[in-house]
């Protein structure tokens, strides 16, 4: 046997080893992402310059002057109504319109982000559940499948934008006053099918063996679909969820158009696009996507909240 060696406290790994790793880890998953960008702003600075320098060099030739490059560039940065906002306008603008107007004025884009939030998820629920319903007759009936599954995919064919006036039309012809019900309706219209296509392809996951061991045990079609079918479908449920909560979003805005609505995120980029403001019309853009983040995020939380209900691993 050889000779012990002392024990050497230096030789035990360092308490602060699994932080840096973890630092590590989210150093390289942030550096793609902040790669991308930088990329974007950079281009997103030179496409600006290029296109509101038209209006710099316009002014300099009425006034009989010569403009250089480097004279021209500080005035494509901060033009009242440029054909391309540079990013920290927009960036002023959105932070105007969140932090530096009152909740309930109609300049606020958090008032106008939470009409829209109601009109989503109106339509984001609806969608839900026709979606939800379709594809458990799909399964359960080889005639729905035959009949309706080749419509559903049909329906998705036709442009919203031209479905919208019609869909408001139609809605007005049969007595529902009002914007929320038309917007509702072409919100779900475009969230329903994701669910719709995710639940189908989720509940006939299980395999011939397991829907066999069930039958074995006596089990009806309604514990089949209860224990096995549905408990199967909700990783995909869940998938669809987030393209779904985004289409709603866009079906709402979509539907805020040709409304003539005065409130809401659509209406906000439609009035900045008619009076020729396009900061308004690119703050209430990039108030869209937030709200879509947000929304993502909180259908991600119920997911994890839905995962450890039912047993897995958060």
């Amino acid at each position: 046997m050889g000779i012990p060696r002392a024990f050497d406290p230096r030789a035990l790994p360092s308490p602060n080893v699994g932080e840096e790793e973890g630092r590590g880890v989210a150093m390289k998953r942030a550096l793609p992402v902040l790669t991308v960008l930088l990329g974007i702003m950079v281009i997103w600075y030179a496409a600006a310059v290029w296109m509101n320098s038209t209006w710099v060099y316009d002014q300099a030739e009425r006034a009989g002057t010569k403009v250089s490059f480097a004279e021209m560039v500080p005035q494509t940065m901060n033009q009242d109504r440029p054909l391309l906002p540079p990013p920290h306008q927009v960036g002023a603008e959105l932070w105007k319109g969140l932090f530096g107007q009152a909740v309930t004025s109609k300049r606020s884009l958090v008032y106008h982000g939470f009409v829209t939030f109601k009109g989503t998820m109106m339509g984001f629920g609806l969608g839900i559940l026709v979606g939800s319903l379709l594809a458990m007759a799909i399964v359960r009936f080889r005639v729905m499948d035959m009949s309706v599954m080749p419509w559903a995919i049909i329906s998705q064919t036709i442009p919203i934008v031209a479905l919208a006036p019609m869909i408001i039309t139609v809605s007005n012809q049969i007595g529902l006053e009002g914007r929320e019900v038309p917007k509702a309706i072409i919100s779900a219209y475009l969230s329903f099918f994701p669910v719709l296509v995710s639940m189908v392809k989720g509940l006939r996951s299980p395999d011939q063996m397991q829907l066999d061991l069930l039958k074995t045990y006596g089990a009806s079609e309604g514990e089949t679909f209860l224990k096995l079918r549905l408990p199967a479908s909700m990783p995909f449920f869940f998938a669809s969820l987030k393209v779904a909560v985004a289409a709603s979003l866009v079906g709402t805005i979509v539907g805020e158009l040709p409304t003539g609505a005065i409130e809401g995120l659509g209406a906000r980029m439609l009035i900045g696009s008619q009076f020729g403001e396009p900061l308004i019309m690119w703050s209430g853009l990039f108030a869209a996507a937030i709200l879509a983040g947000f929304l993502i995020v909180a259908v991600t939380l119920v997911e994890r909240l839905a995962r450890v209900s039912m047993g897995a691993a958060p």
